[in-house]
């Protein structure tokens, strides 16, 4: 019999320490690299391409609810010191920050796992920089036990191919970021060289 794993950390006092950070005062900008992208499931004002620095979407963060199960863990993508980032800034509404944030973070912070920061944010439209926003994201230690380490070739093509928790499996997330990275014409060329690992062998299908 399956069950869930034990969260890493309380999430409820890193809501309340967000919250405070927040201060209620301005609308509140979200920076979504992964699946916030293609499914945000929250309202909001408006979204713009963005890119933060010193940051890089990975697919090295361990899952074993969403996308794998503890028995063949699965992957996520994360957010990891170094490089930068493209992705997508949301902006919601002060007044609605405080019932859309709580279901939010059921979301992305059930086991606790990533740590919210708060990173500047420059935002684009039409093609021009309009200038640069605080916005939270979910990043990830590398000393995390959920950080992946290096992974194989090999490795990649097992969990593409076995790896699947109750929201579908690893192979179907990950392809769904990246064809619609594709179509914000955002070219993530290290997600696109692991997807053709499970291209190659047959696992999309």
């Amino acid at each position: 019999m399956t069950t869930s794993p034990a969260p890493l950390r309380d999430p409820a006092p890193m809501l309340a320490r967000t919250m405070a950070e927040w201060g209620g005062q301005q609308d509140l900008w979200v920076f979504g690299y992964g699946s916030l992208i293609w499914r945000p499931e929250f309202p909001f004002v408006e979204r713009h391409p963005a890119r933060v620095h010193g940051w890089h979407r990975a697919l090295k963060m361990w899952s074993r609810v969403n996308r794998g199960t503890p028995e063949c863990p699965g992957l996520v993508l994360a957010l990891l010191p170094g490089g930068s980032c493209q992705g997508m800034a949301f902006r919601i509404d002060r007044a609605q920050v405080a019932r859309i944030l709580p279901p939010l973070w059921q979301r992305e912070m059930v086991l606790g796992v990533y740590d919210p920061r708060w990173l500047p944010c420059r935002i684009t439209a039409s093609g021009a920089t309009q200038g640069t926003v605080r916005a939270l994201a979910f990043t990830l230690s590398r000393r995390s036990p959920s950080h992946t380490g290096e992974l194989t070739e090999a490795q990649y093509r097992h969990i593409f191919a076995q790896a699947r928790g109750i929201y579908g499996s690893t192979h179907d997330y990950a392809r769904a970021t990246y064809d619609e990275l594709r179509r914000l014409g955002i070219h993530d060329r290290a997600l696109g060289r692991l997807l053709a690992y499970a291209a190659a062998d047959g696992a999309a299908q």
